[in-house]
């Protein structure tokens, strides 16, 4: 009995994950309404994962449907609080919405459960700039490129954070590096103009006092 349980417990894991992958496969190209099918018949299966309820809630921020978002963002959260995709979901309809403090907070939660979701990271650098505050962003930043020390725009916005702080000769570095990997990206060269520019300047001043 133990056997065929186990048999027939794998089958309806193995039914559930194809359903979730078919949904993920429409979501990325745009067929939102085949994507959730296939999120509310994994739902159906497994009632208590979150997975089909994040998916529910993509189609629908996609679709601009705040409302339905939300609701199905919630009912991922209250299946599994550790959940940080329904974290970020969250955030994004609270920064949609214009509630910048409440989607800080959870894109911090996030990112406190997941270092490396990068959507979490740039919506947290878009709520702290609204907010003026980049403290604890730059902490995530930080802690991203040390997992991908070649992300560039991970890079720029990080250097353009330490220049507001006042670290110049930290931004600039990061800059050289930025503009050593990817020697196109004009807003990176334009900004180690400026930083350099800064720097030269508080030379002068010192040079003058």
């Amino acid at each position: 009995m133990d056997v065929v349980k186990n048999e027939e417990s794998n089958d309806s894991t193995q039914r559930y994950e194809v359903l979730m992958e078919l949904g993920d496969c429409h979501a990325t190209v745009g067929r939102y309404e085949p994507a959730r099918q296939y999120y509310n018949k994994a739902a159906s299966m497994s009632p208590d994962e979150a997975g089909p309820y994040v998916g529910l809630g993509v189609v629908a921020l996609h679709e601009n449907n705040l409302d339905d978002a939300d609701i199905a963002f919630r009912v991922a959260y209250r299946l599994n609080n550790s959940c940080s995709k329904a974290f970020a979901g969250m955030a994004m309809i609270h920064q949609q919405r214009g509630d910048y403090r409440g989607a800080f907070d959870l894109y911090l939660k996030c990112m406190e459960l997941d270092p490396d979701n990068l959507t979490a990271l740039l919506g947290l650098f878009q709520a702290s700039c609204q907010m003026g505050t980049f403290s604890k962003i730059i902490h995530y930043l930080e802690l991203y490129l040390k997992m991908h020390s070649a992300d560039v725009s991970v890079m720029f916005s990080l250097s353009a954070l330490y220049m507001k702080e006042g670290r110049l000769e930290e931004s600039k570095k990061l800059l050289l590096n930025a503009v050593a990997l990817d020697p196109s990206n004009q807003d990176a060269v334009n900004l180690l103009e400026e930083i350099e520019h800064k720097i030269s300047q508080d030379m002068q001043l010192e040079v003058n006092a």
